[in-house]
């Protein structure tokens, strides 16, 4: 399932930094940022209900971060 997310994650050192946290978390998901779209969309690609625990783990970095409906 495609879960997309609307984030406050701006460049790319912040999602370098937040990388190692997501791969961690999210092991077997597919995911990347586009950083050009006005919302800073975070798309994810995971058999799992992924939607808590990304929302708490940009949370916990900081980082505003809601599905996007």
């Amino acid at each position: 399932m495609i879960y997309v997310f609307k984030t406050s994650v701006k460049t790319k050192m912040q999602i370098n930094k937040l990388k190692p946290h997501i791969d961690n978390s999210l092991p077997k998901a597919k995911w990347n940022f586009d950083l050009d779209d006005i919302d800073k969309i975070l798309c994810i690609d995971s058999e799992e209900n992924i939607i808590l625990p990304i929302i708490n783990l940009l949370k916990t970095h900081n980082f505003y971060c809601e599905e996007f409906e």
